[in-house]
């Protein structure tokens, strides 16, 4: 039976990526995806962007129940990780949680959506880790 989770995060970050991260940050999504117990279809597909204001990552991946989509900036103190994971599965939002302490979290704010027949938030929360 087909599910539609949605997971927005807002988190900011002391440990960025960094520019010549690209690698790393590759291997984080192919990470992420396989925790999640999900498929990639096509990606990640990341590139930097070096525009003064808007530095940092942004990465796609076209997974087999959906997508993921990423956006860091490195210019802001703390830096910030933008993070969006839709699947028509099950997803454990925790698991994805996890996986963000490799970039040094000091908040995790996010909403958790079941979009089957509406937008109907499931959870919405602001974790403080650090101040």
């Amino acid at each position: 039976m087909l599910k539609h989770q949605h997971l927005i995060v807002r988190s900011e970050i002391l440990t960025p990526p960094t520019e010549n991260d690209l690698d790393n940050m590759n291997f984080w999504f192919k990470d992420l995806i396989e925790s999640i117990g999900m498929k990639i279809l096509s990606g990640p597909h990341t590139v930097y962007c070096k525009m003064v204001g808007n530095r940092g990552y942004t990465g796609v991946c076209v997974i087999e129940t959906s997508h993921i989509a990423l956006h860091t900036w490195d210019e802001e103190n703390p830096a910030i990780i933008q993070l969006d994971v839709y699947t028509c599965s099950d997803l454990d939002i925790n698991v994805v949680f996890d996986k963000l302490k490799k970039f040094n979290p000091v908040t995790i704010d996010y909403t958790f959506i079941d979009r089957d027949n509406e937008l109907k938030i499931v959870e919405k929360n602001k974790i403080i880790l650090k101040r």
